[in-house]
């Protein structure tokens, strides 16, 4: 496959800065590839795996929000938190899970609904990312 320039951007950092092959990410209309020469897009990305394909192989990690820029100039992903599988401390995403939940469950604390959904989803991401590189 045809590589080309892939640069995923966090606030706190760089996570990744050189070529793939392929993506796989996931949207809010779902799970996209992306390959050399894709048309020109933009999209919102939500919590879930993120793949990268280039010469070395694959590698998984664990996406939260953001957005997804293809451009003639490679790919661009901002997004608010993203970590390899590898890096993933699989309890604390469990805490983080169960303290969304009971969030979530507890109807008296509806101001907090929004951003313990948003965590759940990414405490989601993490397991599963995680689960999937032991």
């Amino acid at each position: 496959m045809k590589p080309y320039k892939l640069k995923i951007v966090t606030p706190e950092k760089i996570f990744f800065d050189g070529e793939a092959e392929q993506i796989t990410i996931r949207t809010t209309e779902g799970d996209i590839g992306i390959l050399a020469n894709h048309i020109k897009y933009v999209c919102n990305i939500v919590a879930g795996p993120l793949k990268i394909k280039d010469s070395s192989g694959e590698r998984e990690a664990a996406l939260s929000e953001g957005i997804l820029k293809v451009s003639d100039e490679g790919v661009t992903v901002l997004a608010s938190a993203v970590e390899w599988a590898d890096e993933i401390d699989l309890e604390r995403a469990e805490r983080a899970k169960k303290k969304a939940e009971d969030i979530l469950s507890d109807k008296t604390r509806a101001d907090e609904f929004d951003r313990a959904e948003i965590k759940l989803k990414r405490a989601l991401a993490r397991i599963s990312v995680s689960k999937r590189y032991l």
